[in-house]
């Protein structure tokens, strides 16, 4: 028990999660995302939107994606609730400030903007794109890297 209540060294938890990626398209034929789950609420919210980018988005065919994400967050609860030693804290305190709001909803804004821009998310061009031997995923992966390490270089200065 004490092995699940502790964090998992890479190189477990590396190749399950990897394995995700043949096991779905093996079993179930489907591609690895998150961030298509956005739209696939967006057409379920709004089908009589004048966006055809909605309106004519058949969701239903895309429900396992939904099924799916709920899942990770189902099972990202539990393990924070149930299976660690130590409570788990998402947010650090100074996000309840209303600067720290501020900045939570710019970061938000710009993660789905370039989600939708670079056609999908991290997880989905680094985990299912570089797996598939996808060019524009793998200069993605590269750039999420690159701009992450200059945002954070600059955060040292301006915070």
């Amino acid at each position: 028990m004490n092995f699940l209540l502790q964090p998992w060294p890479w190189y477990i938890a590396g190749p399950l999660i990897g394995l995700t990626v043949p096991l779905l398209l093996l079993l179930a034929n489907k591609q690895l995302g998150i961030s298509s789950s956005f739209r696939h609420l967006g057409a379920i919210c709004t089908p009589k939107s004048r966006f055809p980018y909605l309106s004519a988005y058949n969701w239903r065919r895309h429900s396992w994606n939904l099924i799916f994400v709920g899942g990770v967050l189902i099972g990202a609860f539990l393990a924070t609730q149930f299976l660690s030693a130590e409570p788990v804290t998402m947010l650090p305190e100074s996000a309840g400030t209303p600067w720290g709001l501020v900045k939570l909803g710019i970061g938000g804004v710009l993660v789905g903007f370039g989600t939708r821009y670079a056609n999908g998310c991290t997880s989905g061009h680094t985990i299912m794109g570089i797996s598939m031997l996808n060019r524009g995923s793998m200069v993605a992966t590269v750039f999420f890297f690159v701009g992450g390490l200059i945002t954070t270089y600059l955060l040292g200065f301006i915070f």
